[in-house]
């Protein structure tokens, strides 16, 4: 039997223990603030498939509107998907998708917030990837070689370590 109380560790991942071992990061001691975290990715498509996406033509219906809820409800539901991520009161989820007809491409900002101790970068990196992959599943019947690339943290605010903004 484990101990009951993880020893810290001087390692930079939160997520281990001084033996090694995964545990759920104790937040209980941080300070509440108004945290943001902003994602975004991109899917790459044939020409034709990004057709059916810009006309409304697909079969399963409005790719990008029934995307922007997944991407939401996405976001919601990172801590049921991500073992240890802890459960957050979000207080705003903002999907946004641009399409670039030149490169054949949708891409996927998310921005989610809360007011808590600990950050939202999981949420919304899970509300691209969910978004993204409802486009894949709406479209694949006409583009099995879709490809989703860069998704990543763009910036973060709030808490102890402050603001941070990926370089370019």
């Amino acid at each position: 039997m484990t101990s009951s109380k993880p020893t810290t560790s001087t390692s930079p991942l939160t997520h281990f223990d001084a033996s090694g071992q995964a545990h759920m990061v104790d937040v209980g001691a941080k300070q509440e603030t108004h945290r943001i975290a902003v994602a975004a990715g991109t899917i790459r498509m044939q020409p034709a498939t990004l057709d059916l996406i810009q006309s409304g033509s697909a079969k399963k219906g409005d790719v990008l509107g029934i995307a922007r809820i997944a991407a939401i409800m996405g976001a919601k539901r990172t801590s049921d998907l991500v073992p240890l991520c802890h459960p957050l009161p979000i207080t705003r989820v903002a999907v946004d998708f641009e399409v670039d007809a030149a490169a054949n491409s949708v891409h996927c900002r998310a921005q989610v917030e809360t007011v808590g101790k600990t950050g939202v970068e999981m949420e919304a990196l899970t509300a691209v990837q969910v978004g993204l992959l409802t486009i894949y599943d709406m479209c694949k019947a006409a583009d099995r070689g879709m490809v989703m690339t860069n998704v990543r943290v763009l910036e973060k605010h709030g808490g102890k370590s402050g603001d941070w903004t990926a370089a370019v």
